[in-house]
């Protein structure tokens, strides 16, 4: 089992959609048993809340399935047992390795965006400040589409 963690600040806009995308995308490949799909936030501010409304909205609009996602707070246990801690931007990157218990799980920590074709967008702006859900939602497709391309192959070793 594969197991792989989408973080950001505050786990209610990116990195359940994040989630959400991912396990859906697991599922229609036939995959479910083979990876487990979770998220986090570096901070604690919404612990135990569900999804942002907007993050919500989008999910609905494109027909996928959300229960069970609410926000939690990525835990030392988690950076040893996960394969992919895959941080949503920079400052998240940042915050996790001074999270991290230790230096030797720092190789599993990797921009979201670090499997793109465009060199130009690394990053997938926080749509709680940037109020853009669409372009969020257009980049966590684009980005779980590379991840599951990268995770099958390593799958099918």
């Amino acid at each position: 089992m594969i197991n792989v963690l989408f973080v950001c600040l505050g786990n209610i806009c990116r990195s359940t959609m994040a989630e959400a995308v991912f396990r859906d995308k697991v599922k229609k490949a036939g995959l479910s048993s083979s990876i487990n799909v979770s998220s986090a936030a570096t901070g604690s501010w919404n612990l135990g809340d569900t999804p942002h409304r907007g993050t919500q909205e989008i999910l609905k609009n494109n027909g996928i399935n959300f229960d069970g996602i609410y926000s939690t707070k990525i835990t030392d246990e988690e950076f040893e047992k996960v394969d992919y801690i895959i941080g949503m931007d920079e400052s998240n990157i940042s915050n996790l390795l001074k999270l991290s218990p230790s230096s030797k799980w720092n190789n599993k920590v990797h921009l979201f965006l670090s499997e793109s074709i465009d060199e130009k967008r690394q990053e997938v702006p926080d749509p709680y400040y940037t109020g853009d859900f669409d372009l969020t939602y257009e980049l966590v497709s684009f980005g779980t589409d590379k991840w599951l391309e990268k995770i099958t192959k390593e799958i099918q070793k």
